[in-house]
């Protein structure tokens, strides 16, 4: 696996640490799949490939309804 920071993770895919620390984190990142903080600190390392696998997916999903059926809906 491949951890970063959150300087290396916003310069990876174009966004702002701040944004990162107060938009993404805890919302669309989870602590466990995306994140850990190492030894309890409070340092915060990205885990770039869980990143990475979320961002394609719900790019190649595209704007797909999801329905109650299990099928999609493109919208």
């Amino acid at each position: 696996m491949t951890y970063l920071t959150t300087s290396e993770l916003s310069k990876k895919i174009k966004y702002k640490a701040r944004t990162i620390r107060e938009c993404l984190k805890d919302t669309v990142l989870t602590e466990g799949k995306h994140y850990v903080r190492p030894f309890g600190g409070r340092m915060t390392l990205y885990i770039w490939e869980a990143i990475e696998e979320d961002m394609l997916a719900v790019s190649a999903a595209g704007s797909r309804i999801p329905m109650s059926s299990g099928i999609a809906c493109h919208g």
